[in-house]
C-alpha cells in the first residue's frame, strides 16, 4: 500500500506531502520535475523525510519519462493511490490511474475541467450561461466569429492556465495582425485554440474544497484588475474576498454549485471557478479548474477557514481524516482577506523594502533579490512579490492593500537597462549598481509558482 505523488510545478517547501501524510500506514513516494524545482531554486529534500522514495526527473513534461517511472514504481511499491494537485498533470494522472486500475479522478472527469471548449458546452447544456464561443480550426473560424459577435473577442488555448496565451483582439486590424503573425494553422496549438465573445463586468472567483462528493467549504472573491493584463500592469493586482453579508457572495456560491453539478466531478478535489458579474447583474461562467487556485489562494482559505486546501485534498484522496472539522453546514469566514501581487518589470533590482511594518499582513513572499535583472512576467503568477492581508471587512482590506502597495513601491529601486537578457528569464548580477532610479507606482486595477529566489514569512 503506497501513495505516489506527481509534483509538476511550484515549491516543495510549500507542499509538505510527507508531513501531510505522516499518519499514512504505507509508503509515500515522490516524483518531481527537476526543471521546475530549479525555477524556484530548490532541489529534492535532504536529511530525514517521510518519503520512502524520491526522484527529480529530467524531461518531466515530455517523452513519457514520467509515465515510465510511475509504472515502474507502481510495480515495485504496490501503489494504491496516485495524486497530483497541479493542473497540467490532471489528465496524465487520470490516464495512469485507469491503466493501473486505481481509484480517483478518471480521464472522462478530468477532460471537461481541462478543455474549456468542452467545459462550456457541458455547462451550457445544463442551462448555465457562458460567453458565445467556438473552436478555432482555421483563420476563417476567427474571422467569421468576429463578424458574427463583434469586437472585442478573446482567443486562448482550450487547455491553458495562468493566463498564458490569452489574447484580446479589439479591432479588425488587430485580428488581421494576429492571423498573419501569430496564428500558425499548421502549428501545435492550431487545433487547441478557441475564441469567445468578450464579457464586460467584474471578474469574480470562487475557491473551495469537495470531500466525498459534497462541497465542504467555499468562498468568493473579486479581482480588482484585468487578468490578461499581467504583463503590462505596473500597479498592484488586488484581489479581495466578498463580505459575509454581500448578496453577491451567496449568488456566486449557488452558481458555482450548479456548475459543479453539471460537470463529471470526482469525489475529492479542490476547485477554482471564475465568473463574470456583468453590468446588467448576470453571472456568466468564464471557466472552472479542478485544482487549487494560484497566487495566494491557499493562504486566503487558510486565513478565513483554517484549512490548508492541498493538505485536505491529498488526505481525503488517501482516505485519511481531514485536519479540520467538516460539519453538515458550510463554515463562514472568520475574517476577510485580500491579495496583492506585483508583476515583474524590466530592470535591475537595486533596493528592496524590508519586512512589512503592518500587523495585518498574514503572509508574504519576495521572489526577487538585490542585483537581479528582471524581464516582464511570463505568466500570471510569475511575480516579484505577493502579500496576503486581513481585515474585518472588504473595505478595510482594500484600503490596506493600497497602503501596502504604496509602501512596497516607495522602497523599491530599479535601474533601467537598455540591454536585457534575451532568454526571457531573470538573472542575478554580481556587479554593483551604477545609478539608481526610483520605481514609479502605477494605478491599481492573479497556478502556480513564482520563479527565482523567495523570501517568505507567515504570521498565521
Amino acid at each position: 500500500m503506497s501513495v505516489l505523488i506527481m509534483h509538476h510545478r511550484g515549491t516543495l517547501a510549500a507542499h509538505a506531502y510527507d508531513r501531510w501524510l505522516s499518519d499514512y500506514e504505507g509508503d509515500v513516494l515522490l516524483l518531481a520535475s527537476r526543471e521546475h524545482l530549479g525555477w524556484v531554486g530548490e532541489e529534492l529534500p535532504t536529511g530525514e523525510t517521510g518519503y520512502s522514495h524520491m526522484e527529480a526527473l529530467d524531461d518531466y513534461e515530455v517523452g513519457g519519462v514520467l509515465e515510465a517511472r510511475v509504472l515502474d514504481l507502481a510495480r515495485q511499491y504496490g501503489v494504491t493511490r496516485l495524486f497530483t494537485c497541479q493542473e497540467h498533470d490532471l489528465e496524465r494522472a487520470a490516464q495512469l490511474r485507469e491503466i493501473l486500475g486505481l481509484p480517483g479522478q478518471t480521464f472522462s472527469s478530468a477532460l471537461p475541467f481541462r478543455n474549456k471548449l468542452l467545459m462550456k458546452e457541458t455547462v451550457q447544456a445544463a442551462g448555465i450561461e457562458v460567453a458565445a464561443h467556438r473552436g478555432v480550426e482555421c483563420a476563417g473560424d476567427l474571422v467569421s466569429f468576429a463578424r458574427e459577435h463583434g469586437f472585442p473577442v478573446v482567443v486562448k488555448p482550450r487547455d491553458g492556465a495562468g493566463s498564458i496565451g490569452v489574447t484580446v483582439l479589439r479591432s479588425s486590424e488587430e485580428l488581421d495582425a494576429f492571423v498573419a503573425e501569430r496564428l500558425d494553422v499548421y502549428g501545435p496549438l492550431q487545433s487547441n485554440l478557441m475564441v469567445e465573445a468578450f464579457v464586460p463586468g467584474a471578474m469574480c472567483h470562487v475557491d473551495g474544497l469537495v470531500v466525498d462528493g459534497r462541497v465542504a467549504l467555499a468562498w468568493p472573491s473579486q479581482y480588482l484588475f484585468t487578468l490578461a493584463s499581467f504583463k503590462e500592469l505596473r500597479g498592484g493586482r488586488h484581489d479581495v474576498t466578498l463580505d459575509r453579508d454581500d448578496p453577491l457572495a451567496r449568488r456566486l456560491l449557488d452558481f458555482t454549485d450548479r456548475v459543479l453539478d453539471a460537470l463529471p466531478s470526482p469525489r475529492n478535489f479542490t476547485f477554482h471557478a471564475e465568473v463574470f458579474h456583468t453590468p446588467d447583474d448576470r453571472l456568466v461562467l468564464c471557466e472552472i479548474a479542478c485544482r487549487t487556485g494560484g497566487a495566494q489562494t491557499r493562504g486566503v482559505i487558510k486565513t478565513i477557514f483554517g484549512a490548508e486546501l492541498n493538505e485536505c485534498w491529498v488526505r481525503a484522496e488517501a482516505g485519511l481524516p481531514l485536519p479540520i472539522d467538516i460539519g453538515p453546514e458550510r463554515p463562514e469566514p472568520v475574517k476577510m482577506t485580500g491579495q496583492l501581487l506585483l508583476s515583474r518589470r524590466p530592470g535591475k533590482v537595486v533596493e528592496l523594502p524590508g519586512e512589512p511594518p503592518f500587523p495585518w499582513v498574514e503572509e508574504y513572499k519576495i521572489s526577487v533579490e538585490r542585483g537581479e535583472v528582471m524581464r516582464v512576467s511570463r505568466y500570471s503568477a510569475d511575480v516579484m512579490c505577493c502579500f496576503l492581508v486581513s481585515g474585518p471587512d472588504r473595505a478595510t482590506v482594500q484600503d490596506r492593500l493600497q497602503e501596502l502597495e504604496d509602501w512596497f513601491l516607495d522602497g523599491l529601486v530599479l535601474e533601467e537597462l537598455e540591454d536585457l537578457p534575451e532568454d526571457g528569464t531573470s538573472a542575478v548580477s554580481e556587479t554593483p549598481a551604477v545609478s539608481e532610479t526610483p520605481a514609479v507606482s502605477g494605478t491599481s486595477a492573479v497556478s502556480e509558482a513564482s520563479a527565482g529566489p523567495e523570501t517568505s514569512r507567515s504570521r498565521s
